[in-house]
This record gives structure tokens, C-alpha cells and sequence, in this order.
């Protein structure tokens, strides 16, 4: 995909929370136009922290971030939104009081003339939402909750959605579920990063990916050669990945 232009490119990102401890030792990501890209890595890695420091939510230390021509190193994520980055946290992802219909609004709080048409694109990729639009979050299912989360991401119709562990605390079947979805929505010509701790998975679905150890990229390449790497398998994916077959 060289050829093809960046739509995020990460250059030796060094990012941390804590004055002088720095999570991020020189990270490089780079996501071209419509491609899926995966990070994996242990607990502790940094992963989660890339996307942080992507929104502006710690502290970059040195590096650029880079969305297309743009530098947005440090910008604040509601500045992200209006620029076409979607982001779907782990945690706390949904207004849990609010209907489906109510979370949708949400996303396009910034645009709300488009609601309707971007309704319609959603709820056309998560049938389950027009079903349960008038429903509260709270009462969803994980796995729907989630779809409300990425649909929500998708109001302002975004060329980049971040993703931070979507299949965290799923069942293996829900799990499935959603990387589906990732599927469907990038096959509509999202670029998207996303962080998983489910890292098989994770470099099945991916056009390619980043195996981060200690903040700095360990390995990187197509998931299906990342799959298959003896020295990836043996550090980072164990038995499971050895019976996957790429």
C-alpha cells in the first residue's frame, strides 16, 4: 500500500503520564487510506497509550503525529472528531441512561443536520440498533453496547476510527461478533487502528500490524506473516497462534 496515502502517520513518538517516566520510547504507526491496522503486544506495552497520545490525552514528549498533511501532535480529541478521527474507548463507552437512538445523537453532536442519513448508515451496518433504538444502553447486551459505541464513533462519518480493545470482556462468541463488524466497516473505506489484546484475532482481521514491547515497535508486518512468525509466536501469541494456520 505504498502508494496509497497516509492517513495517520505516528514518528518516534515519545508520550507518558507521569513527568520523566515515558510510556512511548520512539513508537512509529503509520495507517494508509482504507487500510486496517492492528497493535498487539504485552500488558504494559503501551498500546493503549498510543492512542492516547494520538488524542492528546498525555503528554508527547518528542515525535509528531500526523493526520494526512495535518500535525495534530498534542490536539485535543473533540478537535479530532471535526477533522474525521472516530474514537471508541475501552472502557465507559456508552451514555448508559440514554436510548440507542438518544447515544447516536451523541456522536454528531457537533453536526446534528446529518443525523438522519448517518442514522440510516448505521443502523443499515448494525441492523440490531434499529431494533433496540429506543432502548437504554444500560440494558444492552456487551457485545450490542458495543455496536452502539462504534456506531456512535461513525455519526460523523470519520476517514479514521480508533479502536482500543473492542472485544475486551466478551465472550469468544461476541468477540467474533465484533471483529466482524470491524470488517464491515473497513471494507466501507474506513482506515482503521485498533489495540487488541486478543492478538490472533487481531492479526486475522488486519491488513497489517505492530507487535509493541516496551513502547517501541518489537516487530511489524502483514497479520498474516505476523501469524506465522516463529519468533512473534513464541513471544507474544503462544499455542493458539500456532494451530491458526495464518
Amino acid at each position: 500500500m505504498s502508494s496509497a496515502t497516509s492517513v495517520l502517520n505516528v514518528s518516534e513518538l515519545v508520550a507518558g503520564y507521569i513527568p520523566e517516566v515515558n510510556i512511548l520510547n520512539g513508537c512509529n504507526i503509520t495507517v494508509e487510506e482504507g487500510e486496517f491496522v492492528g497493535i498487539i503486544g504485552p500488558n504494559g506495552a503501551g498500546k493503549s497509550t498510543v492512542l492516547k497520545a494520538i488524542l492528546g490525552e498525555c503528554a508527547v514528549r518528542s515525535g509528531t503525529v500526523m493526520l494526512g498533511d495535518q500535525n495534530i501532535t498534542g490536539h485535543r480529541s473533540h478537535e479530532l472528531v471535526e477533522r474525521g478521527v472516530g474514537y471508541v474507548p475501552q472502557n465507559r463507552n456508552v451514555f448508559p441512561s440514554l436510548t440507542v437512538t438518544e447515544n447516536l445523537e451523541m456522536g454528531c453532536y457537533l453536526k446534528p443536520s446529518v443525523f438522519n442519513d448517518r442514522f440510516e448508515y448505521v443502523t443499515a451496518l448494525f441492523p440490531r440498533l434499529r431494533e433496540r433504538a429506543s432502548i437504554r444502553a444500560g440494558s444492552l447486551s456487551g457485545g450490542e453496547r458495543q455496536m452502539v459505541a462504534m456506531g456512535r464513533a461513525l455519526m460523523m462519518e470519520p476517514k479514521l476510527l480508533l479502536l482500543d480493545e473492542p472485544s475486551a470482556g466478551l465472550s469468544p462468541i461476541l468477540q467474533d461478533e465484533v471483529f466482524i463488524q470491524c470488517r464491515k466497516i473497513n471494507a466501507e473505506g474506513i482506515a482503521i487502528l485498533m489495540v487488541e489484546q486478543n492478538a490472533r484475532r487481531c492479526l486475522q482481521v488486519s491488513h497489517r500490524a505492530y507487535v509493541l514491547d516496551q513502547g517501541h515497535n518489537a516487530y511489524t508486518g502483514t497479520g498474516k506473516d505476523l501469524l506465522k512468525d516463529p519468533n512473534v509466536i513464541k513471544l507474544y501469541l503462544g499455542t493458539l497462534a500456532k494451530a491458526s494456520g495464518g
